[in-house]
């Protein structure tokens, strides 16, 4: 096996250094057609992704505020509601009797009111022309402040009949999405027990997201330093993307931060709102978060695919003096809009390789360069014939 290796070096090294110009010319790889593109050179921010999940703004369980049997449903379940639509009746001929019975006893409280007040006005001319005793005067208006007492009781029972029978009539508090009925007509309801039905709202929502202790920490420093505001006192914007979505289609604010955070897993709790007037976002869904992480600042950026690993490092290969290959090692930070920005290995105006990178075989290799746009690395563009080398 030594022996063979030798030979195979050796013969090697007489192609090597055999053939005079027209050997060179013969032996010369040629150059591999890849796509390139300019790493793009702008402004960016930086967002960070969580995961979290679609809540209603407002959400409400439907329960009684009377008892009685339930005699009517009056929504179609899974539907829309304005607030105020009548949901559920109950009987209400106990509490219009109830009602009656109240009105009757203000009226008779009334009554006594005007009897009254007549027998202390009568007393008060009598004191006068001294036919009745002082004290009997103050007895008649002592019985005038009492029947106006009764009177006031008496109209506070017909305000508590009147409520009671409106109470049979249970309207939607908010305007929303409404669940099953889980009573049906004809069971007896008890208040405050019996839940009938849930109600939410539907545009806007609420996204909610755990952020992590770094990520709060970072915010922080950087809202102190100026960099970006505290999502606590500014509406930072925040995309959105369902699970059936590309991208981060959505675009929101923030408008909560809780006021500390989980000691238990290390994290706070973030809230963003979404217009949703197509009803799209439904409370309980899956999202996928996007929150601006960083104020502006400028930044190369670089499509993922152009990026090659060795081991544990990135690079990348970008077109060299006399179309030859170079390699660099890069450092990469987020994405930002379908790119990767680059922290350090490259400089404005570098041409990066961004398909056709595995037919590279080492650095130094000839290439065919095609100019493409970063963000379309996959472009067929017809690549330029190479320039005759030499003699055939």
């Amino acid at each position: 096996m030594k022996i063979r290796g030798w030979i195979v070096l050796a013969a090697l090294g007489l192609a090597a250094c055999g053939g005079g110009k027209d050997g060179d010319a013969g032996m010369q790889m040629p150059p591999t057609p890849v796509n390139v593109a300019a790493a793009v050179e702008r402004e960016v921010a930086e967002w960070d992704e969580y995961t979290g999940r679609i809540e209603a703004i407002d959400a409400v369980e439907v329960r009684p505020r009377v008892a009685g049997y339930l005699a009517g449903v009056h929504f179609a379940e899974g539907g829309t509601v304005a607030k105020g639509d009548l949901l559920f009746t109950i009987d209400d001929r106990e509490y219009r009797a109830a009602e009656a019975t109240a009105r009757a006893d203000l009226a008779r409280a009334e009554a006594r009111v005007q009897l009254a007040q007549q027998e202390a006005d009568r007393a008060d001319r009598l004191v006068q022309a001294k036919a009745i005793s002082q004290g009997e005067a103050e007895a008649r208006h002592a019985e005038l402040k009492q029947a106006r007492a009764d009177q006031v009781a008496a109209a506070a029972r017909l305000d508590q009949a009147s409520l009671n029978l409106s109470f049979t009539r249970i309207a939607a508090p908010i305007a929303g999405r409404v669940g099953a009925a889980l009573v049906k007509p004809g069971n007896l309801v008890a208040p405050g027990e019996s839940l009938l039905t849930t109600l939410v709202s539907i545009d806007p929502v609420h996204v909610v997201f755990q952020g992590d202790e770094s990520a709060y920490l970072r915010y922080q420093a950087m809202a102190r330093a100026g960099q970006r505001p505290s999502s606590r006192d500014a509406k930072n914007p925040v995309r959105v993307g369902l699970a059936n979505e590309v991208g981060f289609p959505h675009e929101g604010h923030m408008d909560f931060l809780d006021n500390a955070l989980d000691p238990a897993t290390g994290t706070i709790r973030g809230r963003a709102v979404l217009a949703n007037p197509d009803g799209l976002f439904t409370p309980g869904l899956f999202a996928r978060v996007q929150l601006l992480g960083s104020g502006q600042r400028p930044a190369l950026l670089i499509h993922d695919q152009a990026v090659l690993t060795d081991q544990d490092r990135k690079f990348v290969y970008v077109v060299g003096a006399n179309n030859l290959a170079e390699r660099r090692d890069v450092a990469l930070g987020a994405a930002v809009d379908g790119l990767r920005i680059v922290e350090s290995g490259l400089k404005a105006g570098d041409r990066v390789v961004v398909n056709g990178m595995k037919k590279i075989f080492f650095p130094g290799a000839p290439l065919q360069p095609v100019e493409v746009p970063m963000d379309a690395p996959n472009t067929i563009v017809e690549a330029q014939a190479p320039a005759a080398q030499g003699k055939g």
